[in-house]
């Protein structure tokens, strides 16, 4: 159920709150880093993350999914920006991705999210919680060459990761990883058993103990011990204002004259293709790290995104998704409804208007733990060893996927790793479909599901394998649905089966493509006068007729609907 009333997100206040809170310091970085990496103003990274609190959280029918600008759209934006040569122009393509993507949630092409196999969604968490340890471990030591690594699966390779990885052993930042590493005890300390039982510990969230430490490590090194400080490079950076008022200074409006220009569309286009994919694959890995396995409805979900997209384009934003590391932190800090994402986006607008200057005293390496911690939930040993019990059906899409996104991207990795699932998918139909069972010289052919020509080389197999001189029950009881191609299959060899004296019964075939039933008053025994296999059609003067009971597989020229 996803309509609920005011007094269930009360009972839910102490629980969303602080979570939203920690989605909020989580979202921050992003949110900058992302405007940053796409070529846009810092501020309309900010704006994109508070339309996904303020707006999205309420118009989407997920408890938990967290929306706001995400990395992987940073090479179309910043492409986009150059090749239209104005960002209020981009804001227009903006605007019409939104409008497409409500569109595509009036069409309920939501639906597309649900065939994705389970493997290859826990295969790109696990991917993803893998790539936040390795770019956030050049965050942790002091090391912030790339400002979105924390995210940028879409743009960057595996290799560029490692580069990063080895710069950063070289330029070490003694503060940054002192305060990183007793942020990183702090949130394990927070996990354990001990101090889940405290019912006071449990209202303080790990990550606001990691901030307030970092804070308080740095003000006194900056005293104490200079050497040891954190530079300011390596802490949050926000726009300031000096009064309220100021930051509506800060929005940009789109310049409608760009709807003349043919380009336009496609920008909008790409962006509402891949803003939508994005956003269904994130609600459906959320609602399976959901604790309760609510299911979002996916056609909302888009219409919601749509909405959001429009409003953070006329103000100036960036596109929005559902963003699964955000989700992921969300779930993690113990999230019960929409209201903690709601609460993270008012966190973001009143940061912008109050508290920017005491917000970017927060040291990067803070976060960067807190997301060292959300990757090895999405990655730890035990899914993998849980995949592996599972059986190689489950476990080869979900290492492929793996390695796939780490090797490209998001989008190509979830492709491969799909093609590998849909490998598995047909191998199994194909050796299930159908089944034959021998006692003496009886045959019984099963049809045990919906039966589709991917199957017809099997039938035909199993065709090959009887016996002349010999009976055959062929049984649609178990099935629904029989293709035409597999229909047309069984027809020639019912009419071929005389040359090798093979009775052929057909049963419960009929309904289910088309089947005619031959009249029983035609029907007599069928007589082989050769003895080979072939299933060459006989002479078509000649009357084919079967035993009492059985059907005529005179098959009707149209396709089975």
């Amino acid at each position: 159920m996803i309509h609920k009333n005011f007094s269930y997100y009360i009972r839910h206040l102490h629980h969303d709150i602080p979570a939203g809170l920690v989605v909020f310091l989580v979202a921050l970085p992003l949110c900058l880093g992302v405007a940053l990496a796409s070529g846009a103003p810092l501020f309309s990274g900010l704006i994109a993350g508070m339309v996904g609190g303020l707006v999205i959280a309420w118009a989407s029918g997920s408890q938990l999914s967290v929306s706001g600008p995400a990395a992987g759209l940073t090479v179309i934006v910043l492409n986009a920006i150059d090749h239209l040569g104005s960002f209020e122009g981009f804001l227009v393509a903006v605007v019409l991705a939104g409008m497409l993507q409500l569109v595509l949630g009036f069409l309920r092409a939501g639906s597309i999210g649900a065939y994705f196999p389970s493997a290859v969604i826990e295969g790109m968490l696990a991917a993803i919680g893998l790539i936040l340890i390795m770019k956030q471990i050049p965050h942790a030591v002091g090391y912030d060459f790339n400002f979105e690594g924390d995210e940028s699966y879409m743009r960057e390779t595996a290799a560029a990761t490692f580069e990063a990885l080895k710069g950063a052993l070289k330029a070490i930042s003694p503060g940054a990883t002192v305060v990183s590493f007793v942020a990183l005890l702090i949130l394990m300390i927070w996990e354990s058993s001990f101090v889940k039982r405290v019912a006071l510990f449990r209202l303080i969230p790990g990550a606001l103990l990691v901030v307030a430490w970092g804070i308080s490590y740095n003000a006194v090194a900056l005293r104490m011990a200079p050497d040891w400080a954190i530079a300011s490079k390596h802490l949050v950076s926000l726009p300031i204002t000096e009064k309220p008022a100021d930051f509506l200074q800060l929005f940009t409006f789109p310049d409608f004259s760009f709807l003349a220009k043919p380009e336009i569309y496609t920008v909008a286009l790409t962006i509402a293709i891949i803003a939508s994919l994005e956003t269904l694959l994130s609600l459906e890995a959320c609602d399976k790290m959901d604790p309760l396995k609510r299911v979002a409805p996916t056609n909302r979900e888009l219409k919601a995104q749509g909405i959001g997209n429009m409003v953070s384009g006329l103000i100036g934003g960036i596109p929005i998704t559902a963003v699964i590391v955000r989700s992921a932190a969300n779930i993690n800090a113990g999230g019960q409804t929409k209201v903690s994402s709601f609460v993270h986006g008012l966190f973001l607008l009143f940061s912008v208007m109050f508290f920017a200057r005491f917000l970017n005293d927060i040291p990067l390496s803070c976060l960067a733990a807190i997301l060292l911690q959300t990757g090895y939930k999405l990655a730890k040993p035990k899914i993998f060893v849980e995949f592996f019990h599972k059986g190689w059906s489950q476990l080869v899409p979900f290492v492929v996927t793996i390695v796939a996104i780490l090797l490209t991207d998001l989008l190509k990795g979830i492709a491969v790793g799909i093609a590998v699932g849909l490998y598995y998918v047909i191998r199994a139909n194909y050796h299930a479909a159908i089944s034959m069972t021998q006692t003496g010289d009886h045959y019984v052919l099963s049809l045990n599901k919906d039966v589709t020509f991917l199957n017809r080389a099997r039938l035909r197999q199993y065709f090959n394998q009887i016996d002349e001189n010999s009976t055959v029950l062929i049984d649609g009881s178990k099935t629904q649905f029989i293709d035409h191609d597999i229909l047309e299959t069984i027809h020639d060899f019912m009419l071929s089966a005389q040359d090798s004296n093979i009775t052929v019964e057909a049963r419960e075939l009929e309904g289910k493509g088309k089947i005619q039933v031959a009249p029983e008053s035609n029907a007599v025994p069928i007589k082989a006068k050769s003895k080979e296999k072939s299933q060459a059609r006989p002479d078509s003067k000649a009357p084919v007729v079967l035993k009492k009971g059985q059907m005529q597989a005179a098959i009707d020229s149209k396709v089975a609907g």
